[in-house]
Parts: C-alpha cells; sequence; structure tokens
C-alpha cells in the first residue's frame, strides 16, 4: 500500500550497485589498512580506547587514507552518536543546530563525535565556536585536515585537541588494499605484476584513488592481462600532490635546498623534478637556487652565484622546457660545489652587533673633514694611507672607538675558502705586528 508521500513513480526492482570504495569500508578498527603509528596497540589511538578515555583530535594527512572511515568507527568503538559536517558547505546557522541536537542528545543520555572535514577551512571565530561545546562536553571533535594544524587553526583549540598525523598509504598497504579488493570482485585484475604495481604508483598513496582506478580496470573486458605500457594508454596517472602557496610546497622547497646543502646531487634533482611536476614556477626556483649559492656555498666557491645567474638568465631566453635543464645544471653544480656559510653566519653577526651598538660613529680618522670646521673636531687627524703603509696595510683601527674587535667572518677550511683564510690570517698577524 503507497503512504501519503508516495510519488507514484515505479520502485527499482533492486538496489543501484555501491561503488567499490563505498563496499571495502572497514567495519572494524582492525580492518583499516595503515596508520598503525595512530592505531596501535602503544599508539595514541589504541591507548585511548583501552583506557575508555577518548579526547578531541584532528586528523592532518593527505586525502584518501582514512580520516573519516576512522572517525566513524571511533564513534562506533565508543557509542557515540555520529554526526558529520563539511566546512566548505557549513556556516554558522547550521553549527547553531549540531549544537543544540548534540545538547539534547547529551541530556538524553547519549554524547556526540562531531566529525568536521576540511576543518581549517572554517575563520577563527567559527572554530572559537566550538570551544565551550567541547569543554562541558557536549561534543567531541574530531576535526580532519590536508593542512598543517599550526598555521590554520587556533591555537586555543590546539590546546584542546591532540594532532594525530595520518600518512599516506606505503606500497605494502596498496597492495593489501588491492588484493582485499580482488576479493570483494572475485577475481584478479587483468594486469601483469609490472602493470599492477604502476596501478598502484598511479594512485600515489591515495587509497581511495586505488580503490576508484581498480573498479575502472575490473571494468574491462580484455583477452589478456595488460602490461605497464597498455595500462598507461588507458589511464591517466593520478596528478602529483603539490600546492603552490601550502605546507607542500615549503616542504618539498625545504628538501631541495638540505639535499644541496647535503652535497646529494640526486636528491636535489628528484626535489627539483618533483617541485616542476607539481607546476612550480622556475622563476621562483631560481630565486631559490640563486639564494643557495649565497647562503651555503658563499665564498668557498664564488663562482657559483655567476653559475645561478646565469641559468636564471637562461631560462628567461629559452623558456620551458629547455630553460630548467639550465636550473637542473646549476643544482648539480651547487650541490657538489665545496660548502661554506662563513660570510652568511658572519653577516647575522654583524647585524646582531649593529643593533647591539646603536649609534656608535666611526672613529674620527677615518672620516673625511671637507671644512674647516671638521678638522678643527679632529676628522681625518691620524689617518694612514694604506697604499703608502708597508706591505699595503696600516693596521688602524676602523671599529668605534671603546668597541672590542670583533670577529665576525670566520672562512672554513674549503674550497677558495681556504686562501681567503689564509689572508685574513696573514692580515691578523700584520694588524698585531703594526699596533704591537
Amino acid at each position: 500500500m503507497a503512504d501519503l508521500f508516495d510519488t507514484g513513480a515505479a520502485r527499482p526492482e533492486r538496489e543501484p550497485p555501491r561503488p567499490l570504495a563505498d563496499r571495502l569500508r572497514p567495519q572494524s578498527l582492525a580492518e583499516v589498512i595503515g596508520q598503525q603509528q595512530v592505531l596501535g596497540p602503544e599508539a595514541p589511538l589504541g591507548v585511548m580506547l583501552a583506557s575508555g578515555s577518548l579526547s578531541s583530535l584532528v586528523f592532518w594527512g593527505p586525502p584518501g587514507v582514512g580520516k573519516t572511515t576512522i572517525a566513524r568507527l571511533l564513534a562506533q568503538e565508543t557509542d557515540l552518536h555520529f554526526v558529520q559536517i563539511s566546512a566548505i558547505f557549513t556556516g554558522v546557522p547550521d553549527l547553531k543546530k549540531v549544537f543544540e541536537a548534540a545538547r539534547i542528545r547529551r541530556g538524553n543520555g547519549q554524547g556526540t563525535l562531531l566529525f568536521v572535514d576540511e576543518i581549517h577551512r572554517f575563520n577563527k571565530a567559527q572554530q572559537d565556536g566550538f570551544l565551550p561545546h567541547m569543554e562541558d562536553g557536549t561534543i567531541l571533535l574530531v576535526g580532519a585536515t590536508t593542512e598543517n594544524p599550526s598555521f590554520e587553526l587556533n591555537a586555543a583549540l590546539l590546546s584542546r585537541a591532540q594532532v594525530l598525523v595520518l600518512e599516506r598509504l606505503s606500497a605494502q598497504d596498496l597492495e593489501h588494499l588491492t588484493a582485499r579488493a580482488e576479493r570483494e570482485l572475485g577475481r584478479e585484475l587483468p594486469l601483469t605484476p609490472e602493470a599492477r604495481l604502476a596501478l598502484q604508483e598511479m594512485a600515489d598513496g591515495d587509497g581511495r584513488a586505488l580503490l576508484n582506478l581498480i573498479e575502472q580496470v575490473a571494468a574491462w573486458k580484455v583477452a589478456a592481462p595488460l602490461d605497464r605500457e597498455a595500462l598507461a594508454a588507458r589511464l591517466m596517472r593520478r596528478a602529483t600532490k603539490y600546492d603552490k602557496s601550502g605546507d607542500e610546497h615549503y616542504n618539498l622547497i625545504s628538501a631541495l635546498h638540505k639535499s644541496v646543502r647535503g652535497s646529494d646531487p640526486d636528491a636535489a634533482l628528484y626535489w627539483l623534478a618533483r617541485m616542476l611536476t607539481g607546476g612550480e614556477d622556475p622563476r621562483y626556483l631560481a630565486r631559490r637556487i640563486t639564494r643557495m649559492a649565497v647562503e651555503d656555498i658563499g665564498l668557498a666557491d664564488p663562482q657559483a652565484q655567476s653559475v645561478c645567474l646565469h641559468a636564471w638568465e637562461i631560462y628567461e631566453r629559452l623558456g620551458s622546457p629547455e630553460g630548467e635543464l639550465a636550473l637542473a645544471q646549476a643544482i648539480v653544480y651547487l650541490a657538489l660545489a665545496p660548502k661554506s656559510n662563513g660570510a652568511y653566519v658572519g653577516y647575522k653577526a654583524a647585524m646582531r652587533l649593529a643593533k647591539q651598538s646603536g649609534s656608535a660613529p666611526p672613529p674620527k680618522h677615518i672620516l673625511n673633514a671637507p671644512t674647516g670646521l671638521m678638522k678643527d673636531q679632529g676628522y681625518g687627524a691620524g689617518y694612514a694611507y694604506d697604499h703608502d703603509a708597508e706591505d699595503g696595510f696600516s693596521g688602524q683601527n676602523y671599529f668605534p672607538d671603546g668597541m672590542e674587535r670583533p670577529a665576525l667572518y670566520q672562512p672554513v677550511e674549503r674550497g677558495f675558502e681556504r686562501e681567503l683564510k689564509k689572508r685574513l690570517d696573514y692580515f691578523a698577524r700584520l694588524r698585531e705586528q703594526r699596533n704591537g
């Protein structure tokens, strides 16, 4: 018998097929693949569940690693009512309704686990709105974010929640997920072992993406297993995770810089390629590469800066993609160049000293005296013209009167700075003799 809301439309005889990712959603925390660093017996969530004391959480990790699934299963494990919202589609009126419903539920003896996807998209005022409801126990908040919580979430909210880092799925995790999918499908994927590995590589550590790819492959009707080339012709590789203004941007430029500093040209080339394939502006990379030459190679190889500037100019003249080769060559040169931060450290020490010494004037003997009054004041009196001195060096003091002479620039025994250190020591000996 039709009910009052029956539209009269014909009902389907059977439910439409569910996506593979939905069918394989874990039914317990024990079925979750990966993330043992937070789910293991001695890991944060394992300890919380064993003690029966679950606190508010923020899951930080890339897409497709189980943030939503784990939150849902936590509610199931702790008998909390699960409510899921997205910061993208939820406004203040919606939040008020969620909090009011949770308050009523609490009055009836039922707690609420509120899962907030993309929580970093809430502004400061909206984030502050969670605080009183977290403090009085109306909700247990579980937030999910792909961005660094240190930069995107309020300190007040972070002080009331524990941040747990979820990692991209490993190659072993992806193989386990593939095998589970094959059991659900009831057949093996029509792929050679090399193509199977290539399929997992296409997912780039994203479990949901892998299941979507598997579902496509399983639907193909092929006579023989496909090899890597045939698979690549049928499927597009998933775009590399990279945000030119986000956390990944700073992580990768840091990896590139430290690989150069660590004299590892292979790693430096890899991170350069990762940034370029992610869509980074080569001009930004040219600027940062030049900065590496100044900061980490310095005067151990003065030519390094010229190599970087020439590479930058070559890129401007050739454009992409040929110009990127000049940047790659500069990266290799820097990685293999002798390293010194002597001038960089000296500059920072000089900046600190300049701030400490305030407005201390130069000694009068090194000041010009273009007027009679200035000569009467002693400007230029006693100045020794270095070219007239023995060895072309007078050894006079050029720091403010009364300031103890600092040793700001301390060259290293590497590359060209080894020669500069000899010169510095030579002038130090002469200065001591002249003032002896």
